[in-house]
């Protein structure tokens, strides 16, 4: 349990219990593999990929692919701050999380989510230049402009990261402190809290929800106007490979952004499905990137097979 301690005034929390997934107690044992496997596998899909873009000089120049590593890396980290802690639940390990490290998961949560969120919108516009403005592409999304717009999505990442930790955390906290997910994360921290919520609710609506779905919105824009440019192309063979592309990251996009405003925008909700509903982004979808960009995109394959014949 988390430890609480007494003051003259209240009882102040200083440690939250993660109650984690709910599952029968038959199941801990096959979810516990499970779990590991899908980090194993999350850790090394994705190690791979970085190291191909890395390693590659056709796909290291190119800006497509430098997003692609970052994502690759961002996928790495976001799923140490999750499962391992998740993995714990299924053992006979204690539940409880000092203070200080809910907040530490909470903001790394955050400003690796909200980075990768602001990656996603990068690497659709990218496409959208090289489709649809081919000819201007190598002057608008050069090396330099391509390292300034990761810089800017790392930043407003930790931004939004800090924003997020510190309005959750300078609220009270001192009553239960048994946090009824598998995360430190704003909703459910919230519940606990001892003082009025509102703003920190408007706060995530806004800041989280909206923030997101304008995000995917535009993201769809970019992929209108994609798919209008792709069908002028005259090659059957032409329109396959820039769809094979687009198409990659568009599938990554949906099972990324879709679950996240269905949790954000319902901030307030206690359905039973929210926990399974971010165990998908949170969990899967790191998992999937990695095979979703192997398996569509002929580049990376090549690639792949040029770095792993070592030639």
């Amino acid at each position: 349990m988390g430890e609480t301690k007494n003051t003259s005034l209240d009882t102040v929390v200083t440690g939250f219990v993660l109650l984690g997934l709910p599952h029968p107690p038959s199941l801990r044992t096959l979810l516990f593999l499970v779990f590991f496997i899908i980090y194993i596998l999350t850790q090394l899909g994705n190690l791979l990929i970085l190291l191909t873009v890395w390693a590659d000089p056709k796909l290291h120049t190119r800006p497509m692919y430098v997003f692609l590593g970052v994502l690759s890396f961002l996928d790495m980290w976001l799923s140490s701050v999750i499962v391992p802690r998740l993995i714990l639940d299924f053992t006979p390990a204690s539940k409880a999380m000092p203070f200080g490290g809910c907040v530490a998961q909470l903001y790394f949560f955050h400003f690796l989510g909200s980075t990768q969120c602001f990656l996603y919108m990068l690497m659709a516009y990218d496409r959208y230049l090289a489709i649809c403005q081919p000819l201007r592409y190598p002057v608008f999304m050069n090396g330099r402009l391509c390292t300034i717009l990761v810089a800017g999505a790392w930043v407003a990442g930790s931004i939004h990261g800090s924003v997020q930790a510190t309005l959750t955390f300078r609220l009270p906290y001192c009553g239960p402190n048994q946090v009824d997910y598998f995360i430190c994360d704003i909703p459910a921290v919230l519940r606990l809290a001892c003082a009025d919520t509102t703003v920190n609710e408007l706060v995530t609506f806004v800041d989280i929800g909206v923030v997101a779905a304008s995000c995917f919105m535009l993201i769809l824009l970019s992929y209108a106007c994609i798919v209008r440019a792709i069908l002028k192309i005259r090659t059957a063979d032409g329109r396959r490979r820039a769809f094979s592309t687009c198409g990659s990251h568009l599938t990554v996009v949906t099972v990324y952004y879709v679950p996240c405003i269905f949790t954000y925008l319902r901030a307030g909700s206690k359905s039973p499905l929210d926990g399974a509903v971010a165990v998908f982004y949170t969990v899967v979808t790191p998992l999937l990137n990695p095979l979703i960009y192997t398996l569509r995109n002929q580049e990376v394959k090549s690639a792949l097979k040029r770095v792993t014949a070592g030639g």
